[in-house]
């Protein structure tokens, strides 16, 4: 295990941390690193899954002692995307990198169309009165959330933030549900990725550590922030990852 590596995924994931609470995309950092170092593709998609379980863990943690994590809401996205969680991992054989990129991207954008929009400027979104129609179109979006979260992983935050802000959901709370689910469903992935021998434990719990103090400080900077200062970062975020996937 070299000294070197175990330092620069340290260090990669804090950062991959803070962005991963406050915005999305930090494995677009985490699962190249990983590749570098030497990991097959399916190794790495595996091995990042542990650290953002730990970063999962410390953000819920933090959002939930604020009180800003609405419980019932969590639960409802969180049990579609467990079930597409785990079908998600089972399919992670391979997938063409361009057309990946390429989707991402253009997932990427329509984001930035969402945040410009603002639609928590107009609508009131109240969790504990959601009808029928509402409650079948939050199932059935964060089942194919957890259904590319498992296969990819890499900028399903973007899709969650995009599939709650057109609620009107605040993007404070919009990150404390998306920690939530996102753990969740990683879970399930992490335990298909463990039982096909698919994570580097000693590159995997490095990664973690940084991760998760990455995790704590994004959660912090969140409810300190607000949903004006996250809204800019997250539109920032997007633009740079979005151009970056349609350049290379």
């Amino acid at each position: 295990m070299n000294p070197l590596h175990i330092l620069l995924l340290f260090a990669v994931g804090v950062v991959s941390g803070i962005l991963n609470v406050l915005a999305g995309g930090g494995s677009l950092l985490t699962l190249p690193v990983l590749i570098f170092l030497g990991l097959p593709a399916a190794v790495a998609n595996g091995t990042n899954r542990v650290a953002i379980l730990a970063q999962s863990v410390v953000s819920v943690g933090a959002f939930r002692h604020s009180g800003l994590l609405p419980m019932k809401l969590a639960l409802l996205c969180t049990a579609p995307a467990l079930l597409g969680g785990a079908l998600g991992a089972r399919l992670a054989v391979g997938i063409d990198d361009l057309l990946f990129r390429r989707i991402l991207a253009v997932v990427m954008l329509g984001v930035c169309v969402v945040m410009v929009a603002d639609p928590t400027r107009r609508l009131r979104f109240d969790p504990a009165r959601l009808g029928a129609l509402r409650t079948a179109g939050l199932v059935a979006s964060f089942f194919a959330i957890g259904v590319y979260g498992g296969f990819i992983q890499a900028g399903v935050g973007f899709l969650i933030i995009s599939a709650l802000l057109v609620h009107g959901l605040d993007l404070v709370r919009i990150n404390a549900v998306k920690v939530f689910v996102v753990g969740a469903f990683t879970v399930t992935a992490l335990a298909v990725f463990i039982a096909h021998g698919e994570v580097d434990w000693p590159l995997g719990l490095a990664l973690a550590a940084g991760n998760a103090l990455g995790g704590w400080l994004g959660t912090r900077l969140a409810i300190a922030k607000g949903h004006d200062w996250i809204r800019r970062l997250v539109l920032a975020t997007v633009v740079v990852f979005a151009a970056r996937l349609l350049w290379r």
